[in-house]
């Protein structure tokens, strides 16, 4: 498996989905950009983590 994104990218697209108002749990995520998700979970110890960050922007 590739990583199609890098830790910034991943950030970015996180905090477009929070100012668009999309939601951002995890099971949403997984299931609409799991591409999203898989690269967080690779850059990020969990999905919480990556949030967490995203919000330090």
């Amino acid at each position: 498996m590739e990583n199609t994104l890098g830790p910034d990218e991943v950030l970015r697209r996180i905090k477009h989905m929070r100012t668009a108002g999309g939601s951002l749990s995890k099971k949403y995520v997984k299931q609409h950009d799991p591409e999203l998700m898989r690269n967080a979970l690779f850059y990020f110890p969990s999905w919480d983590h990556a949030l967490k960050n995203a919000e330090d922007l």
